[in-house]
């Protein structure tokens, strides 16, 4: 009975990670329905004007990514992938709009959500996983009058914990 309790307690284990990422999820056959069934709701959707969707499945607060869903005019999947990446990143902007950063990656945690009023500043944050596998952070910075992006900031995070200790590599 014990032996049959850890398998179905590992096999639990398996799935939640597949519904984390939609890794289940097939393009050109997955339709939204089974999007949500296995990643459930979306932080953000935006419908296209051609009938497309995209949806944003922030994996936070101390999560690593956002998956960004991609839905066809025919309802299909088209492409699910984590736009916390480099990538990503360099399409950020001086001039863009908050709206167009969360179009790009997706919200960040409302609690790393800082204003810096003496200096018009409105600071949005998001943790992510480096090309070498170390917990960073992405910071985009905005004039805060504006609402416009004025620049963004990559840092690696302390890697050592209270104790002294090093806390290690997050995951891909």
């Amino acid at each position: 009975m014990k032996s049959l309790t850890l398998i179905v307690l590992a096999a639990s284990l398996l799935c939640a990670c597949a519904s984390y990422q939609g890794r289940t999820l097939q393009p050109g056959m997955t339709t939204l329905a089974d999007v949500e069934r296995v990643m459930g709701p979306p932080a953000l959707r935006w419908p296209g004007a051609d009938g497309s969707l995209k949806l944003a499945y922030p994996r936070g607060p101390q999560g690593y990514h956002t998956w960004m869903v991609q839905l066809a005019p025919d309802g299909k999947l088209r492409d699910i992938r984590n736009v916390l990446e480099p990538k990503s990143f360099g399409a950020i902007r001086p001039g863009m709009t908050q709206g167009e950063v969360l179009f790009a990656i997706g919200p960040s945690p409302a609690h790393w959500t800082q204003r810096f009023p003496a200096r018009h500043e409105l600071v949005w944050e998001w943790r992510w996983c480096n090309n070498i596998g170390e917990p960073s952070r992405f910071d985009v910075i905005f004039d805060e009058p504006s609402g416009r992006v004025r620049s963004t900031l990559t840092q690696t995070e302390d890697m050592i914990g209270l104790n002294g200790m090093s806390r290690g590599h997050c995951s891909r």
